[in-house]
């Protein structure tokens, strides 16, 4: 059984993935230990005390994010109208990607065991999203799981092309989007949903 961390080792942990998230951020793949570290205010030791390894490092950071992915679409399957459930699910994930771009870490991190489970918990939470808003007609009935966990990222990716606009100029897209989920004036999409891609970034 796994013991819970003391207060001060918790808040050690908060600090350092956050900074190492900034970092990785500025950095890329590049960022140090040494600098994560730095940032956050405590030695290097005490990194290497929490993560053997810069690969533990980034696998935590990617569990930390989806885990926030996952408990918002799990706690979103309550809500009452299932197609403002799903739109608001995908801001969520947006903001997240608006917040810090770590989606390049999803790759670094693809190997490690715990997180190939929790991408497929997420994946499974956005299948019952969908599934629960198709059976309302809130969007189209050829629309999948596997169509939601790819355009993920595909709002921020497109306003990202527009440098110096205002930093939610992803909503714009995420609002085109959406219109094309919806039932209302649907042509038949001329291929269908591909298998999910394993390291699929989010």
């Amino acid at each position: 059984m796994t013991r819970p961390l003391r207060a001060d080792a918790a808040r050690n942990r908060r600090l350092l993935l956050a900074a190492a998230a900034d970092e990785f951020a500025e950095r890329g793949l590049e960022a140090s230990i040494a600098d994560i570290a730095r940032r956050a205010g405590i030695g290097k030791g005490t990194v290497f005390r929490h993560f053997a390894t810069k690969e533990d490092l980034i696998a935590a950071i990617v569990l930390d994010r989806v885990e926030v992915l996952i408990e918002t679409g799990d706690h979103l399957l309550g809500a009452g109208d299932p197609g403002e459930a799903l739109l608001k699910f995908l801001e969520v994930a947006a903001e997240q990607r608006q917040e810090r771009d770590l989606s390049f870490l999803h790759g670094a991190s693809s190997a490690n065991t715990q997180v190939s489970q929790v991408q497929d918990r997420l994946r499974a939470t956005i299948d019952a999203l969908v599934d629960r808003a198709r059976d309302h007609g809130a969007v189209r009935d050829d629309i999948t799981g596997t169509d939601l966990f790819l355009l993920m990222c595909a709002p921020n990716y497109v306003a990202g092309y527009a440098p110096g606009a205002p930093p939610d100029l992803w909503r714009r897209y995420l609002a085109i989007i959406f219109d094309g989920l919806r039932p209302q004036g649907a042509h038949p999409l001329p291929h269908p949903a591909p298998d999910l891609l394993p390291e699929t970034n989010v």
